[in-house]
């Protein structure tokens, strides 16, 4: 069962569903012209928070093998591949001040000013949510900033920038979603990749470990 963290920041109240370690698994299911790559897949998810006002994020994947495993033949047994993974900070969208850190390793110069429940209320946005601000980094030279809202159980995320390296595949938006279902995070993740408009993706649903 999932309980409150006592030290985390007031700002962190409205993420804090997502705090601990979730695993599960999906399906990745994406259209290139005629083709269809499909794939199954096992993933971890963490989140935690060193007592500032974001969460910080990562999360790794590897694919399952198609073949089941034969009893009592090590040599037989297929093993998952490592596919994916990614690290990066979540928090809620609010402009910057003197009361916050930064930028790089400057401290602030005045107290934090959303420290209690009833400020941190003042940035709901017109829908009931808040707006949120997440970065992620991926190993194949692939950066994404994206913008959106956690209303509840449920955040929605469009990228506003996507940065690659020279190296780096085609990868020009994505969008994500994710929810809290019977005590399950699932989420799904469309993409615009590979000369592909922006479409369905991979999804998956993890459990909380304890």
């Amino acid at each position: 069962m999932f309980e409150l963290d006592l030290d985390l920041p007031a700002e962190l109240v409205p993420l804090s569903w997502l705090i601990g370690v979730w695993e599960g698994s999906g399906v990745i299911s994406y259209r290139v012209g005629e083709n269809v790559r499909e794939h199954e897949f096992g993933q971890r998810i963490a989140f935690s928070h060193d007592g500032t006002p974001h969460l910080q994020y990562s999360a790794t994947a590897w694919l399952l093998p198609d073949a089941p495993a034969e009893e009592d033949d090590d040599a037989l047994v297929p093993h998952p591949r490592p596919l994916f993974s990614e690290i990066g900070f979540w928090r809620l969208s609010r402009p910057l001040g003197d009361g916050d850190d930064g930028p790089a390793m400057l401290p602030a110069t005045e107290p934090p000013v959303f420290q209690t429940a009833e400020s941190v209320e003042t940035l709901r946005n017109a829908r009931g949510g808040f707006d949120l601000e997440v970065a992620l980094v991926q190993p194949g030279g692939v950066s994404e900033l994206y913008l959106g809202q956690i209303q509840g159980p449920r955040i929605d995320l469009a990228t506003d920038a996507v940065l690659r390296s020279g190296t780096a595949k085609e990868y020009a938006a994505a969008t994500r979603l994710y929810g809290l279902v019977d005590e399950h995070l699932l989420w799904a993740w469309d993409i615009a990749a590979l000369g592909q408009d922006l479409r369905t993706h991979a999804s998956g649903r993890l459990a909380r470990l304890e």
